[in-house]
């Protein structure tokens, strides 16, 4: 009935309301406060379409499009000059209630709710920058029919057409509150390239995200806009009182043009509230469990923000009623799908999670990747953890809770390595900007924290503990993903013989047909010294 398809994915979220509020606002504008403007924006990142997955944070529920929506209309009743916005990521790795529907429910939502600006993340591009403007524009899908778009505008100032050298979409949108110009820019992260298959992207570049802020922001004030807001799909991260600031936002917030007032930062799935270069940077987890609040204060003689405050607040289930209308929207996407989603494979007898012990190596990763080796009767098998968007319960293991434990869509590839260019892969495990550490299946290996990069791999066996030689040649299963260099795994592209095979998902599924009762594996297939 359904063609398949289709940065840390963990994140930490405290037990209690975050509400820490990080503030800027010049002292010598307080006499002229009174006849300020106050705005609210409400803003988040990395969605992913997950409408009807909740997460427990403690031991409290959190999350869920009805629940979201709840929230943020209870907000937007405190201040009618209400602002939503998103820093990419709503759609992309979403759970199958939304994703099989070619990720129109994610956006009708968005549209009943009023939102009024997004950016693009990394994920938008998964389908192609075809489908992600038909997202966006509205156009008609062969497995979904016509569909009207996003009813709100999307802006990526860093992203431009090869041939014509013209952004794919505005660098900037301008929305008016209460007379007042604020302008937005949007951002996606440079490394999208290297983390998107080659397809996704074909026939767009992408451009340093500073370069690009200020050229927006130079055409913003040229029109007269003072107040501007920036949506970055660009990591960012913070302690709740704002200290410890790190990621790429703060890295370039000292660089770009002193009017840009607010930063949203996203793709890390992190939390940050803080104040860097008088730039206020926010960032609210991910997956609907939070949103954040920023408070402006504009003066309508100068339009320039001249306060600005924000909070991070977290969708607790037990602090609000859910929202009715999009509780029955999400109920009727489930009946869509339904049938397929609700098929049980097989019975999980404990958890089975993707957390990382101390080497990178995880339980579920492990399972994955012995799916993959199996099917494919290869020597090894590699899977990026980034593939992996959920966990396991215990109890009924159905094809939905798998679809969003394995949403990308991507094939199986077996290839022939040499042992030397097994060990060139392990080693690009910390070429990128963070550590990628793959699962594996039918190797171990011993990293060596403390070496330099490219001479990390201290040993490697078999599963038997036969060392691997570097001239023998081994068959080697993984995705098409990393097999097209996806997440800096370069290597790959030199694999010989590659013959391309089914689904992960439909790998996974046989896998565990298998098993009556499905165990974690151990972890010792990866050392750390």
């Amino acid at each position: 009935m359904f063609q398949m398809r289709k940065i840390i994915p963990a994140f930490l979220l405290s037990l209690a309301l975050l509400s820490t509020s990080v503030s800027a606002a010049p002292d010598a504008n307080e006499p002229y406060k009174e006849r300020y403007i106050p705005v609210q924006l409400l803003g988040m990142n990395d969605f992913h379409g997950q409408l009807d997955v909740y997460r427990t944070i403690g031991d409290r529920k959190a999350g869920g499009a009805e629940y979201l929506a709840a929230y943020l209309k209870q907000y937007e009743q405190d201040n009618k000059n209400t602002l939503l916005v998103h820093a990419g990521d709503v759609v992309g790795a979403s759970s199958p209630v939304s994703s099989l529907l070619q990720d129109e429910p994610t956006i009708e939502i968005l549209n009943e709710l009023g939102f009024d600006v997004g950016t693009v993340g990394n994920h938008e591009f998964d389908e192609g920058v075809a489908e992600m403007k038909r997202l966006i524009d509205g156009g008609t899908h062969e497995e979904t029919g016509d569909f009207e778009g996003a009813s709100f505008p999307y802006t990526v100032a860093n992203v431009k057409d090869k041939e014509t050298g013209e952004p794919i979409l505005p660098p900037y949108v301008i929305k008016k509150v209460n007379g007042m110009p604020i302008g937005f820019i949007g951002v996606v992260t440079t490394d999208t390239k290297n983390i998107v298959l080659p397809s996704g992207i074909e026939g767009v570049e992408f451009t340093d995200e500073t370069t690009a802020i200020n050229n927006a922001a130079a055409q913003l004030k040229e029109k007269g806009v003072e107040s501007i807001v920036v949506l970055a799909h660009v990591p960012a991260s913070s302690k709740p009182d704002g200290t410890s600031a790190s990621g790429e936002v703060v890295e370039f917030a000292p660089k770009i043009d002193d009017e840009v007032d607010v930063i949203y930062g996203g793709h890390n799935h992190a939390y940050a509230n803080t104040v860097v270069d008088g730039k206020l940077i926010v960032e609210s987890y991910s997956y609907g469990t939070a949103f954040s609040d920023v408070d402006l204060m504009i003066d309508p003689k100068t339009k320039d923000i001249v306060s600005k405050e924000a909070s991070v607040v977290t969708t607790f289930h037990d602090a609000i009623e859910p929202d009715a209308e999009v509780k029955e929207m999400v109920n009727n996407y489930s009946k869509e799908v339904e049938d397929l989603v609700q098929e049980v494979i097989a019975q999980a007898a404990e958890p089975i999670t993707n957390a990382p012990d101390a080497s990178g190596e995880s339980a579920l990763g492990n399972l994955v990747a012995d799916s993959q080796r199996a099917f494919m009767q290869t020597d090894f098998a590699f899977m990026n953890p980034g593939g992996i968007r959920s966990d396991l319960d215990e109890g009924p293991i159905t094809w939905g809770e798998l679809y969003t434990m394995l949403p990308f869509g991507n094939n199986l590839v077996k290839m022939t390595l040499t042992g030397n260019q097994i060990k060139a892969v392990l080693e690009q495990q910390w070429s990128g900007s963070y550590p990628r550490i793959l699962q594996v299946s039918g190797l171990n290996y011993t990293w060596d924290d403390n070496a330099p990069n490219g001479e990390k791999i201290v040993a490697m066996t078999d599963s038997n503990g036969n060392p691997i030689d570097p001239e023998q040649q081994y068959t080697v299963t993984v995705n098409n993903y990393i097999a097209t260099g996806g997440d800096g795994f370069t290597v790959l592209k030199e694999g010989t013989n590659q013959e391309t095979g089914p689904l992960a998902l439909d790998a996974m599924i046989e896998y565990l047909k298998q098993e009556e009762n499905i165990e974690a594996p151990a972890l010792n297939r990866i050392d750390v010294k």
